[in-house]
């Protein structure tokens, strides 16, 4: 198995793509070695001392080393363990694993204009941000604000603020009038 590698905006995060399917639908974000316990691949990748974060996308898996850490020593650890982990066989995600809430709930008036902030971050936004190692996740709409999360190598990207405020508020105001503002959940 060859796995390739590739630098993010994020000087702390690595995409390692594996030249096969990751995950099938969506993605997996684990900020921190607690929240991997529904996935046997993120277990595994934490157990590699320094890292600090696994997120799986389609293609990819994007760790986040601890920012005094070396990627010169921790790439080949983590090459090795991801090598081993998919020659195994074994889930990439526990099959009785739940999907993650927002806790927001939509107001039913606000159908439509949903729909359009979800199309535009979906065709848009998301494979932009999937280049870079991450992902964006709604978490709903209020009153003119969207509520976004940013995953992966975005989450820690020195530019995600900039990325977030400028660039994906700008488009979805530029679309959807109705769109006052664009908050990191």
């Amino acid at each position: 198995m060859f796995i390739e590698t590739e630098m993010t905006p994020n000087p702390d995060t690595i995409k390692f793509m594996p030249g096969r399917e990751v995950m099938t639908n969506g993605s997996a974000n684990f900020p921190d070695k607690t929240s991997a316990d529904k996935s046997p691949l993120a277990t595994d990748l934490f157990r590699v001392e320094d890292i600090t974060g696994v997120f799986l996308g389609y293609d990819f898996v994007a760790v986040t080393k601890q920012a005094d850490s070396s990627w010169d020593v921790l790439k080949p650890i983590v090459l090795t363990s991801l090598m081993q982990f998919f020659s195994s066989g074994r889930a990439i995600i526990d099959a009785d694993a739940a999907a993650d809430e927002s806790g927001m709930t939509d107001r039913e008036e606000d159908a439509d204009v949903i729909a359009q902030i979800k199309d535009i971050l979906e065709k848009q936004v998301r494979p932009a941000v999937a280049a870079d190692g991450g992902d964006i996740v709604y978490h709903g709409f209020f009153e003119g604000v969207v509520y976004l999360q940013m995953q992966g190598a975005c989450a820690g990207c020195p530019s995600s603020t900039i990325t977030l405020k400028h660039g994906i508020e700008n488009l979805l105001k530029h679309y959807v009038p109705e769109v006052t503002e664009v908050r990191s959940t």
